[in-house]
């Protein structure tokens, strides 16, 4: 019986994905938990004052913060600029601060492009809602209007299928600032591997 009683508040304080989801927000579709602003002090464990970068160092931050360079790519990247440039605490500091700014302005912009998506959504069933409900009416009416009827089956075909092809992208455009949030984290783990002992 303890083990039960165990279990059950293990599970209250550890809630499954699913629990995560805020519907209370109609602009985020999403099941993973709508997150505004990421915090770099969270995965970067140094103090960074934000200094210019040499010109090699914020290319080696705009590479960085490509998505299509993979985290091998990356370290390479590291390990090539370390060689090269002697790095202190400070300077590698920095060129995180760079990644970070650059992966939090992409991933702004991308929870924008969500918020629009969804209204979109919200807008396009209504519409789907709209034209079934003319269409009973029409259907119910003693001298039914076909041609009519016919043009809003062909319209909700449509934007039905313009839906469903919505919907089914919703869960790769979710995961995406997830992936944002955690390619960030990666590249201070690469970047804190290189630190001076």
């Amino acid at each position: 019986m303890m083990k039960a009683v165990n279990l059950v508040l293990l599970l209250a304080l550890f809630p499954g994905p699913g629990v995560a989801a805020d519907f209370s927000d109609p602009d985020w579709p999403c099941i993973q938990r709508k997150v505004e602003n990421l915090s770099a002090g969270l995965m970067w464990p140094h103090p960074v004052t934000k200094t210019d970068l040499s010109p090699e160092a914020e290319e080696l931050a705009a590479v960085l913060a490509l998505r299509r360079v993979s985290l091998e790519e990356a370290e390479i990247h590291v390990r090539d600029f370390v060689a090269k440039h002697p790095s202190d605490e400070q300077m590698l500091g920095s060129v995180f601060q760079s990644v970070f700014d650059r992966l939090s302005e992409n991933r702004k912009r991308l929870m924008s492009g969500i918020a629009r998506y969804s209204q979109s959504q919200i807008a396009l069933s209504a519409r789907i809602d709209a034209d079934r409900i003319e269409m009973a009416k029409l259907s119910a009416e003693k001298a039914p209007d076909f041609d009519r009827i016919d043009k809003l089956e062909e319209e909700m075909d449509w934007n039905e299928r313009i839906y469903l092809d919505r919907s089914r992208a919703l869960t790769y455009v979710c995961e995406t600032p997830v992936l944002i949030e955690k390619r960030a984290y990666a590249i201070a783990q690469i970047l804190l591997k290189h630190l001076p002992k």
